[in-house]
């Protein structure tokens, strides 16, 4: 039987990411503050009043934290009344994983 000489397949366990959308995606997500809000968020759901106990920041630069992370689409927010709840969103985990080099896989051999 003849030998393939196919080339061996590579796969990623993430889809490829174009390098300046992870990294403005892994700078969204490296400062002490916004990881500790994505933390708190890990565990589901909370109200700014809640965040706000957990980190050692003014309102106001919390707000601006909360909007890095929204701008970057790692957090969701749902109005509720005057209060404002925030949630991790869906796909932050996998799309953070994913801004993240990973190693190819050979799927082939020879």
């Amino acid at each position: 039987m003849a030998q393939s000489s196919a080339a061996p397949v590579l796969l990623r366990q993430a889809p490829p990411t174009d390098p300046a959308t992870a990294v403005a995606l892994l700078q969204a997500a490296a400062d002490p503050v916004r990881w500790t809000v994505l933390e708190r968020l890990a565990d589901g759901p909370r109200c700014v009043c809640d965040l706000q106990e957990h980190v050692d920041v003014s309102s106001t630069l919390l707000s601006y934290h909360l909007r890095i992370l929204r701008d970057a689409e790692l957090v969701t927010a749902t109005r509720r009344g005057r209060w404002i709840d925030y949630a991790l969103a869906a796909d932050a985990s996998s799309r953070l994983a994913g801004a993240l080099p990973a190693p190819a896989r050979d799927l082939g051999g020879a």
